[in-house]
Order: structure tokens, then sequence, then C-alpha cells
């Protein structure tokens, strides 16, 4: 039943057994089982080193169990090169990927991390909210859908890893605070530019990107599989089971086992955070040099009004300055006013350009 520890084995699925004078060691869905040697303790042979991984068994009828297994029996069982079985270690980092092969589909989507055949799904045991959530509502579908269904039971797999992985990261832009802090960062880096902002920002868009980027894999991995026929056949595992049992040679069924791990070339490759980190600091860069670039544009309006000001100044002095008759000139501190009067208001003028800069926006004061 659901959650039980199997004690021993399915045939095709046997684990490596551990001696009775070995220690056991579990970390994090790892059984480690070794050999001390005498005289030399915490010194583990090398030769005797098996390294077991926690897996989760699901059947058709919606049963599941817990089983211990390492990557030979796995292979074995599912005909799979050790080249797929990469895909599925939480140790290293690899985008989400679909891969269909002759008796089995690997999946690898955010989280979920499982290897789907036409009569089991065996999934990567792990405490994640995702791959729990998986492993119960699949347990729930095939228990209470087990004949209501038109899907052949590996799609059904598939299209719950999917769903799940879609909910997943929708939950990630919307639940957490990467939404709700945001805006508020970038209406204030619209009113006020400063490098403490910037940096915000750039944290943000890092995370953005990274989301993005997962995301768009995902499309990229269900647009593939939509648009290739053969792909699509190749999943088709409930077809192909069919068609093995109907062969009667046991020649030619022997000649398709061994055609399922030759010649599979897997098409994923570990991300590399270089690129995207040079993209971040290359984008920083352009927009500090654009800072400066306004600071500047925002100085050169300030020289342009001041000499237009100037220039209304200068103007009234010139005119005042020829030599023609007239009778303010009678008065000997006319000139004064006059040149006090244009001073006042080229004052006024220059302050009004500011107040009006002000209130376009066009720099802040």
């Amino acid at each position: 039943m659901e959650g039980s520890v199997s004690p021993s084995l399915p045939s095709g699925l046997m684990g490596n057994p551990s001696s009775h004078n070995a220690g056991r060691v579990i970390l994090d869905g790892y059984s480690i089982n070794h050999i001390p040697v005498s005289g030399f303790p915490g010194l583990k042979k090398r030769s005797h080193a098996h390294v077991n991984r926690s897996w989760i068994k699901i059947d058709q009828g919606g049963n599941s169990k817990i089983l211990e297994l390492d990557k030979a029996a796995i292979m074995r069982h599912c005909s799979l090169p050790a080249r797929d079985l990469r895909l599925l270690d939480p140790l290293f980092i690899y985008p989400s990927t679909i891969l269909g092969r002759e008796n089995a589909i690997v999946v690898s989507l955010e989280q979920i991390r499982c290897i789907i055949t036409a009569d089991e799904v065996i999934l990567m045991n792990s405490l994640d909210a995702n791959v729990v959530l998986y492993k119960s509502e699949l347990c729930k579908r095939l228990q209470t859908n087990k004949e209501q269904s038109d899907l052949p039971f590996e799609f059904r797999a598939l299209e719950l890893a999917l769903e799940l992985t879609c909910m997943s990261l929708d939950a990630q832009v919307y639940v957490k605070e990467l939404e709700m802090e945001i805006h508020p960062v970038l209406d204030e880096l619209a009113s006020s530019i400063s490098t403490l902002n910037l940096e915000r920002v750039r944290r943000f868009k890092g995370q953005l990107l990274a989301l993005t980027q997962r995301v768009q894999k995902v499309c990229d991995e269900i647009e593939h599989l939509m648009d290739d026929d053969g792909d699509m056949a190749e999943m088709y595992l409930t077809e192909k089971k069919l068609r093995k049992e109907a062969y009667t040679s046991s020649e030619l069924y022997s000649q398709t086992e061994e055609s399922g791990g030759a010649g599979v070339v897997s098409k994923s490759a570990p991300v590399s955070p270089l690129k995207e980190y040079i993209d971040d600091t290359e984008d920083l860069i352009n927009i500090k040099l654009g800072n400066v670039q306004n600071q500047l544009i925002q100085f050169e309006l300030l020289l342009t009004a001041a000499t237009f000001v100037a220039t209304i100044f200068a103007v009234v002095a010139g005119v005042f300055g020829m030599n023609f008759e007239d009778s303010i000139f009678d008065y000997p501190f006319a000139f004064h006013w006059v040149l006090i009067t244009t001073g006042v208001f080229c004052v006024m003028l220059y302050i009004s350009f500011l107040f009006y800069f002000r209130h376009k926006k066009v720099f802040p004061l």
C-alpha cells in the first residue's frame, strides 16, 4: 500500500544487499553501505562501496512503495543509459528535460524527477512539496479513475508532472515577495535614480531572468514534443508494450530490447551561470552610463536657461548703451533702476524655468 517500505525488492528491481558487519548512513535520500577496514577506523574499501538511492514506485493501481535501489538496477530495469540517469541526480542542475526512450520516459521538471514506464512510475524520493504532491495526486487519480480515462498510463503520469510544474512556476511569481517588492522599487527608481535603487533593480532582474529561463525551457520542451511526431510516438509506451507482447519470435523480442539503449545521445547539458552574470553586469553598466548621460543633459538644460536669461539682460543693457537721445537719460538713476528691474525679471524667469523642469520631472531638485 501507499507509503509502505518494501522489505524485499520485486523481480527486476533487486537492490544491493548489505552485509551484517556493514555500517549504514542515510543522508537525504541516499543510503551508503560500507564495510569498515580493521585497524583503520573510518577507512572504507572502494570495492565494497554501494550507493543506494531512495525511490518511490507507483503502479497502475495507484499503490506506492518505497524502494532503495542503486543506479545499475534502475538502468537494467528501464533499459536506460547512465547519462540519462544523470538528469535525475539532485546534486546536478540541469534544465527541464523530457526524454522518450524505448521502454521509459525520463522526466526532469524542476523538483519532479522520475522515470515513467508503461506499468509504473519510479519517482525520486524527496521531502520537497512538489514531489509529495505529485505522489499523492497521482495515486489519488489512479485509484479513483481506473477505467474512466482515455489516456494511457504513461501520458497521465506525464500530464500531472507538467501540470504541477506549471503551477509551481506560477506560484513563484505571485506568492513570493518578488512581485510585491519589484513594483515599489521600479516606482522609486523612476522618481529618483540612485546606486542603491539600481542595485535593487539589478537583483530583482536577475531573479526574474532566472525564472523566465526556467519557464521558457519548460515551454520549449512541450513545444518540441508537440511538433515532433517521432518523439510523441516514441513515448507511447503502452502501444509498444502491446506490440512486443504480440511477437512470437524470441529473437525479435531480444533485438527490440537491445535497441533500447543503443545510439541514444542525451540532449541535456549543465546550466552555467557565467553568461547570465556577464549579461547582468553589462546591463548595470549601461544603466549607469545612461544615468551619467541624463545628468549631462540636465546640466546642459540649466546652462541653456542661464544663457537665455543672461542674453535678455545683455540686450537691455546694450540698448541703453547706444548713442541716442531720450528723455529717460535726463534722470541720473534711471539707468540703474532699469538694470535692477531687468535683473529681477531675469532671476524670476530663471526660477520659473527650474520649477517648470521640476514639474515635468526632467530632473529632481
